[in-house]
């Protein structure tokens, strides 16, 4: 089993930067596949980002992509999402999820692949 706490929320202008933190608990924390999913008000949760055990592949949505990178300090128990050229449409709040995929590689890119959750962080992006 393994804990998740985000944060790093914030509020931001148009254009500019954030640094989410997740830190997971447990010994096991490099056989997670982890990921990123948002929720915007009226919306269903969506996928962000995901990253491998080893941090050698990611993924990351459409919307996203070019503009937010996920990594992860296995060492340190920690993923991370910079957040760059932010748009008002990212406004949501951020959960950092585990999936736990200790034998062979496989790719994790919808809520229900996931088995841990965090709590949440709030990302506000002003126009």
């Amino acid at each position: 089993q393994v804990q998740l706490e985000e944060s790093g929320a914030g509020l931001v202008q148009a254009g500019g930067s954030l640094r989410l933190s997740c830190a997971a608990s447990g010994r096991t924390f490099s056989s997670y596949i982890m990921g990123w999913f948002r929720q915007a008000p009226g919306k269903e949760r969506e996928f962000v980002a995901a990253i491998s055990k080893s941090g050698g592949s990611t993924y990351y949505a459409n919307s996203v992509k070019g503009r937010f990178t996920i990594s992860r300090d296995n060492a340190k128990t920690m993923v991370y999402l910079q957040m760059n050229s932010l748009k008002p449409e990212d406004t949501a709040v951020y959960y950092c999820a585990a999936d736990w995929s200790p034998v062979g590689i496989r790719v994790a890119l919808t809520a229900r692949d996931y088995d841990y959750w965090g709590q949440g962080t709030q990302v506000t992006v002003s126009s």
